[in-house]
C-alpha cells in the first residue's frame, strides 16, 4: 500500500482510540514509519535499476515483515502499551493485501509469500480501501466537531 493509506489508516486509529501524546508518536512510528527501509533501499534501487519505474522490485526489509513482532512485542512490554503492535499488524495486514513478493520470516527463513486476494487487482484494493479510509476520517471529523 501507499504511503497515503497508510496515513489514514494511522490517522483514524489515533482518532478511534482517543490516543494522546507519546502513544500517537508509537503510533505513527509503527503504523507509516515503518517504511523508512524504502529510503535505505532507495541508493540500492537507483544504482541497479536507474530513476525508471521496475515493478517487482524488492524494496522490503525485516523491518516490514511479521519477523519484526520479536522485537516490537518486548518493546511494547517495556513501555507497557499495546500501540506499536497494534498500529505494526495494522501496516503489515495492509501491505500482504498486495501481491507482490514478502518474505514473512526474513532473514530467518526465505520462504516467499504474495499475500491476500491475489486475484483482486492491487489498484482496486488500495481505491477501495484509500475510499474507506477517507470516508471514515471524514466521518470522524464531522461527528467530533
Amino acid at each position: 500500500m501507499t504511503i497515503v493509506t497508510h496515513l489514514l489508516a494511522t490517522t483514524l486509529g489515533v482518532k478511534l482510540f482517543h490516543l494522546k501524546g507519546r502513544s500517537v508518536v508509537l503510533a505513527y512510528l509503527f503504523g507509516v514509519a515503518v517504511d523508512i527501509d524504502h529510503f535505505i533501499k532507495l541508493p540500492y534501487y537507483l544504482r541497479a535499476v536507474g530513476w525508471k519505474d521496475k515493478k517487482g522490485y524488492y524494496w522490503r526489509s525485516s523491518l516490514q515483515e511479521p519477523v519484526a513482532l520479536l522485537w516490537i512485542i518486548p518493546l511494547c512490554i517495556f513501555l507497557g502499551t499495546v500501540v506499536p503492535a497494534a498500529f505494526f499488524l495494522v501496516h503489515l495486514a495492509m501491505d500482504y493485501a498486495v501481491r507482490y513478493e514478502k518474505m514473512p520470516w526474513y532473514p530467518y527463513s526465505a520462504v516467499v509469500s504474495r499475500g491476500w486476494l491475489t486475484r483482486v487487482p492491487d489498484a482496486v484494493k488500495e481505491g477501495i480501501l484509500f475510499a474507506v479510509l477517507l470516508c471514515s476520517n471524514a466521518y470522524l471529523v464531522w461527528t467530533r466537531r
